[in-house]
C-alpha cells in the first residue's frame, strides 16, 4: 500500500522527534510491504522566519494533497513578539481549518512500567488508565461570537456556545466508530441539566447510538466525568464530548497518566487525512541536545496508521516495540526512573527500531 504522508517538523524538538518518527515508519513499510512517500512542510516559527507567515498557502496545499499529516511541535520564545495573526500558533489553527478537522482524540494510556509516575493512589493506578478523549475542534463556544460592552457603566462580556445538528453528528460519528475500534464502550459527556446545546448533544447521541447496537453508551455530566476521571479512570474507554468539555477534560486526562512526552494525538474531519502529534510542546529549553522523548511522536505515527491507513497490525507492531523498550528499562530524562538506563532522544528511537523489526 502507497501512502503520502506531510511531515512537519516544526519548531524546537519537533525536527529530532518526528526523525525518529520518521525511521520507525520506514521500518514498518519495509516489514509489511508498503511505501510511504513524505513531503516536508514548513509550519509555525520555521514558516514564519522563512516566509513570513505560518502557514503559507503552498504549504496547506501540500497538505491537502496528503494522506496524513505528520507534526512535531510549533511555537516558542523566539515569536513571542510577532503580531497575534503571525504566531506559530495560528499556523496550527489555519491547518485544522483547511483540512476540516474538527475531531481531536487525545488517548489517556498509564504504560504499567510507568506506573509510579501517576499521580494517583495505586489502588486506582493498578485497575488500569487506557481510554480516549474524542473532542469536537471547530465548534461550540471557542468559535461563537464573543462581545465585550459597556452596559450600565461596567464592561460586561458575552461568548456564545452554539452547536448544530449536524456538528454534533458528525463529531458523535467519529465517537461510536473509535469506540467500534477499541473495546465497544462509550460515555457522551454534557451539562444536559443546565445548556440547551447538551440538551440538543444528548438528543442527537441517543439518536445515533441506535445505529450502533455494538456500542454499550451512557450519558454523563461533565462535573461528574471530571470527578469520575481521578476516582476510577478504568471504567472509560471512549469519552465523546464537545469543544470546552473536551478541551478541560483531555488535559486532566493527560496528568494521571505521569507523563506528558508519552502521549500521541491525532485531528480527523470526514476524509481519511488526519493530522498526528504529540500532544506536549517544543520544549525550546532542550532542543537540539538530544534529550526529547519521542515516544509521543512515534505513538502519533501508530495512530496514523490504526485510524488513517487502516493498518492495525502496524499500529500494534510499533505500541509493542514501545512497549519492549520501556520493558528493558530504557528511560529519556522526563520518564527516568531508579534503575533505568537513560538514553537521548535518538537512541529510544533507535531501541524502538530494533524491537519493531
Amino acid at each position: 500500500m502507497d501512502k503520502k504522508i506531510a511531515v512537519i517538523r516544526g519548531d524546537g524538538i519537533g525536527p529530532e522527534i518526528v526523525n525518529e518518527a520518521i525511521k520507525v515508519l520506514d521500518a514498518v513499510a519495509e516489514k509489511y510491504n508498503h511505501k510511504f512517500e513524505y513531503t516536508d512542510v514548513d509550519m509555525g516559527g520555521c514558516a514564519i522566519d522563512k516566509w513570513g507567515e505560518p502557514l503559507p498557502k503552498e504549504m496547506l496545499e501540500r497538505c491537502l494533497a496528503s494522506d496524513s499529516v505528520l507534526l512535531g511541535a510549533v511555537g516558542g520564545p523566539k515569536w513571542d513578539n510577532v503580531p497575534g495573526d503571525k504566531r506559530p500558533e495560528k499556523g496550527l489553527l489555519a491547518l485544522r481549518g483547511g483540512m476540516k478537522l474538527y475531531s481531536n482524540n487525545r488517548p489517556a494510556k498509564l504504560w504499567s512500567q510507568l506506573a509510579e509516575a501517576s499521580p494517583l493512589k495505586p489502588s486506582i493506578v493498578e485497575k488500569g488508565i487506557d481510554f480516549i478523549v474524542v473532542r469536537e475542534l471547530i465548534g461550540g463556544v471557542y468559535f461563537g461570537e464573543h462581545t465585550t460592552v459597556n452596559k450600565d457603566g461596567e464592561e460586561t462580556a458575552t461568548d456564545i456556545m452554539e452547536y448544530a445538528e449536524h456538528e454534533i453528528e458528525r463529531i458523535g460519528r467519529i465517537g461510536f466508530e473509535t469506540a467500534m475500534k477499541r473495546r465497544h464502550k462509550l460515555t457522551s459527556v454534557d451539562k444536559a441539566n443546565v445548556l440547551d446545546t447538551s440538551r440538543l448533544w444528548r438528543k442527537v447521541m441517543h439518536r445515533l447510538k441506535d445505529e450502533y447496537p455494538e456500542v454499550e453508551y451512557s450519558d454523563m455530566l461533565v462535573d461528574n466525568a471530571a470527578m469520575q476521571i481521578v476516582k476510577d479512570p478504568s471504567q472509560f474507554d471512549v469519552i465523546v464530548t464537545e469543544n470546552l468539555f473536551g478541551d478541560i477534560l483531555s488535559d486532566e486526562a493527560s496528568m494521571i497518566t505521569g507523563s506528558i512526552g508519552m502521549i500521541p494525538s491525532s485531528s480527523l474531519g470526514d476524509g481519511g487525512c488526519g493530522l498526528y502529534e504529540p500532544i506536549h510542546g517544543s520544549a525550546p529549553d532542550i532542543a537540539g541536545q538530544n534529550k526529547a522523548n519521542p515516544i509521543g511522536t512515534i505513538l502519533s505515527a501508530a495512530m496514523m496508521c490504526r485510524f488513517s491507513f487502516d493498518m492495525p497490525s502496524e499500529a500494534d507492531a510499533i505500541e509493542n516495540a514501545v512497549t519492549k523498550a520501556l520493558d528493558a528499562g530504557l528511560r529519556t530524562g522526563d520518564i527516568m526512573q531508579e534503575g533505568c538506563t537513560l538514553v537521548g532522544c535518538k537512541e529510544m528511537g533507535d531501541a524502538i527500531l530494533s524491537y519493531l523489526e
